[in-house]
């Protein structure tokens, strides 16, 4: 354990930081207090973190409670990233490793801790692999803010553990305790019942398109209204681009589609979420174009060269907690774009749509 760990120390870099977003939350702090005695109690690997926004949570078991060899499986890669940056600065640069969400991350644990995903599915696909793979003794402690909080989390953890019981609010924040791993009973209905398999697959017929989406992939299977407005101008996109990157991309339906309309392009899919990309990848693969789209986690093309790319397309995400800050678009997005030496008027963007649809405020 260490005495020189503080909360205040951990900052949110690479990610955007602004006076109203913090690193470290109420509900970090009541996640640990609450698993305190079971962290404290276990051997090198047993600990599992999930969701852990910027290593509050991971630094914090290894720091307070003497976690050793902790697990951790962070979506977004700017995630790992601010982990790994905190470990740095609070003098912790090893006692835990990244794995992707598969049965490794959690076999033979006995904690696991986490922030409560917003997604029931997100929250299915861990829970499952967490009843499924973690020891007999396995207890799971998420958390989150209670007015994200619902009814049907509960529902999913009962789904595959029979005892899920939740703390006492404190500043906003609530715990979901789960215990007693039951992988193949199905206890809304008492009966024996088959784990969702994922990644989800849906085929629309009127694209004649396989979609695939693992938990944490935004809009799951189905084809968001952005995407469907990019759809519309697949035979106006630059006709002679050689390269295209499908900037945040989802599930991988944008690339996808480019690559199957387009046979001369060569095909770039990225998005900074693990979720995202095992998505892409399966629907890439569920297409059968698996040659022709090259799948990349990656933060806004930051592992691409300069001046590489002919056409870029982007869906570009809103999410709740840029309100507090700005247009999400203005902050990374186009910097990327005006950076990326994309012949003028050759890239295909949403956010008209998105902004008079949603009344999104200008970024000027």
């Amino acid at each position: 354990m260490s005495d020189a760990f503080t909360f205040e120390a951990l900052r949110r870099f690479p990610d955007l930081q602004a006076d109203s977003l913090v690193a470290v939350d109420a509900t970090d702090r009541l996640v640990l207090t609450e698993a305190a005695a079971a962290l404290q109690a276990t051997s090198p690997g047993q600990v599992v973190v999930v969701g852990d926004r910027y290593g509050a949570m991971t630094l914090g078991a290894i720091a307070l409670s003497g976690a050793r060899d902790v697990r951790v499986h962070q979506d977004p890669i700017t995630g790992e990233q601010a982990l790994a940056h905190n470990a740095i600065r609070s003098g912790m640069g090893g006692g835990f490793r990244q794995l992707p969400l598969t049965p490794e991350l959690f076999t033979g644990a006995t904690v696991i801790i986490g922030q409560l995903p917003k997604s029931l599915d997100a929250l299915r696909e861990i829970t499952q692999l967490a009843a499924a793979h973690g020891g007999a003794d396995v207890a799971m402690f998420l958390g989150g803010r209670v007015k994200h909080m619902t009814h049907a989390m509960n529902d999913v953890l009962s789904d595959s553990f029979a005892d899920v019981r939740a703390s006492l609010a404190h500043q906003k924040s609530r715990i979901l305790v789960a215990s007693r791993p039951r992988p193949d009973v199905n206890s809304l209905h008492g009966v024996a019942a088959a784990p969702v398999p994922y990644p989800l697959r849906q085929h629309h017929l009127d694209l004649d398109l396989w979609v695939c989406a693992h938990g944490a992939a935004f809009a799951g299977t189905k084809i968001d209204i952005g995407t469907r407005f990019l759809l519309e101008f697949l035979d106006r996109m630059y006709p002679t681009a050689g390269t295209a990157v499908d900037l945040g991309c989802g599930t991988g339906i944008l690339a996808t589609a480019l690559a199957r309309a387009c046979p001369q392009l060569s095909v770039i899919a990225t998005d900074e979420s693990a979720g995202a990309v095992s998505s892409a990848l399966a629907t890439v693969a569920a297409n059968g174009l698996t040659e022709r789209v090259q799948v990349l986690r990656d933060d806004a093309m930051s592992t691409l060269a300069d001046a590489s790319v002919d056409l870029i397309v982007c869906n570009p995400p809103f999410h709740p907690t840029f309100r507090r800050s700005r247009d999400p678009f203005s902050v990374n997005y186009e910097a990327v774009i005006c950076g990326s030496s994309v012949p003028a008027g050759w890239v295909e963007i949403a956010r008209r749509a998105a902004r008079s649809r949603w009344r999104v405020p200008p970024s000027r």
